[in-house]
């Protein structure tokens, strides 16, 4: 719990105590010119996953949660708390194909972390994740009330839960793999061959961070003398509860994903280490 809070933001959730009645959406659209040739020469060693514009934006976003850490405060009850670690969440496609099974996968991240070891941590929760029949503990959770337990035993039962969620009471059991519990929740449409678009909050859980990383593509970018070049870019969709900071802070912080992205060497240092930016 955070107690040294300003008196706006004291007030704030009182007044505004569901996360999703108090979201922000941003896009921003990232220059992959360095991006392209930095994952070309991680590749050129044929590694046997592959890295890819995925891995650098779950890496980016941790790194700049970590140096910026009123992004990974979340609002619970009308009280602020800031988390104890930096985690992301999405979504695993077991198959791509209509009928294909999903599964969620989280990374866990520490300051000394950097691009390769997020590479190494995703590549471990993808690869036990796609092709089989693993399910994660939220997964199971959720198959108890839907297909075990009657509607009207497991309805209250859901609605006791959520009493619980609002209070922090909800058993470590039935939130491990929730990627609502997550500092940032990523969604990778571009694999989908979508565009990125905004993607609401919940008012369940503790997430207030949502990126959606659409499909790269040729885009024409201008300069500051009006020239025109069609460049290789990426657009990102980011809602936060606008509550956690203010407008300056924000600014700053997106400034600093871009510049990450922009410039990917630099995901090749620890979580923890500040860049200029």
């Amino acid at each position: 719990m955070i107690r040294d809070l300003d008196s706006m933001h004291y007030v704030v959730p009182i007044l505004y105590p569901n996360r999703c009645d108090n979201e922000a959406f941003i896009e921003e659209i990232i220059d992959l010119t360095a991006m392209d040739a930095f994952l070309e020469d991680k590749n050129a060693a044929n590694p046997a996953y592959k890295y890819n514009l995925f891995q650098c934006v779950v890496t980016a976003a941790l790194k700049t949660l970590t140096l910026r850490p009123k992004m990974n405060r979340f609002i619970a009850n009308r009280t602020f708390y800031q988390r104890n670690e930096v985690s992301a969440s999405f979504v695993v496609k077991k198959e791509f194909a209509d009928n294909g099974g999903e599964a969620l996968a989280i990374v866990h991240s520490t300051k000394e972390d950097t691009l390769d070891s997020i590479h190494d941590k995703i590549y471990s929760q993808v690869s036990s994740l796609r092709g089989t029949e693993t399910v994660d503990s939220s997964t199971k959770a959720m198959d108890v009330f839907t297909k075990v337990l009657p509607r009207f035993v497991s309805r209250p039962i859901i609605e006791f839960v959520c009493m619980l969620d609002r209070h922090g009471k909800v058993p470590q059991s039935f939130i491990s793999s929730d990627p609502y519990y997550t500092s940032i929740v990523l969604s990778n449409l571009g694999s989908l061959k979508l565009k990125a678009a905004y993607h609401h909050l919940t008012n369940w859980g503790t997430n207030s961070v949502f990126i959606a990383v659409g499909e790269a593509k040729k885009t024409p970018m201008y300069d500051e003398d009006g020239a025109m070049t069609i460049k290789h870019t990426v657009k990102l969709g980011l809602t936060i509860d606008e509550r956690l900071a203010d407008g300056y802070y924000y600014s700053k912080t997106v400034r600093l994903l871009k510049t990450l992205l922009e410039n990917p060497k630099l995901l090749e240092l620890p979580l923890g280490e500040k860049v200029d930016y």
